[in-house]
């Protein structure tokens, strides 16, 4: 049985992961978000002229995986620096810090095992290898989901920050992660 494939991104990959971020995001989203909100925020993050700006800046790392046939099936997006949000800012005290800020599968990997927990091992390995003593997220705390699997792969619940979405505020989760904790969460 051909595996999955866990690579880095590269430029040439920019306008499949705009498709897959456009068929992704929808799927982390509370139910309470309105269709216009969601194809605004894909419009305005997710073109492959922003993937494009995103694979060429040197302070973010995508990592994606890739099915045998070659298309693109989840994505993770690594940002380094100190966060900017103040909620944020408050609650990831370990130094210096790398944002997971994207982290998304194609529905039908959901539950298979071959996506999803590779995919985030590959991440926390390419986050870790700059020397960061954590990494954070945020996660829509009705994301019972992904919660879970952040939680099994090491990230704490430290508190709670907003992310506007449309013309209104989500209620997030920020979740840590100590560089002393194994790949593997443990």
């Amino acid at each position: 049985m051909t595996r999955t494939t866990i690579r880095q991104a590269r430029p040439t990959d920019a306008a499949a992961l705009a498709e897959l971020a456009a068929d992704t995001f929808p799927l982390a989203c509370p139910p309470s978000t309105t269709a216009e909100a969601i194809a605004e925020f894909i419009a305005s993050n997710f073109t492959a002229a922003r993937f494009e700006e995103y694979l060429a800046d040197a302070d973010r790392v995508l990592v994606v995986a890739e099915d045998p046939g070659g298309t693109l099936v989840g994505y993770t997006m690594l940002i380094a620096g100190d966060p900017s949000d103040t909620d944020v800012a408050a609650v990831v005290t370990d130094r210096p810090t790398v944002e997971l800020s994207k982290c998304y599968t194609r529905k039908a990997a959901h539950g298979s095992g071959s996506v999803a927990g590779p995919l985030m091992e590959a991440t926390i390995e390419a986050a870790l290898a700059t020397g960061v003593a954590s990494i954070w997220l945020g996660v829509n705390e009705e994301n019972a989901r992904a919660i879970r699997f952040y939680e099994k792969h090491g990230f704490v619940k430290t508190g709670r920050k907003h992310f506007k979405l449309g013309d209104r505020y989500e209620d997030d989760w920020v979740l840590v992660r100590s560089a002393r904790a194994g790949v593997d969460g443990s």
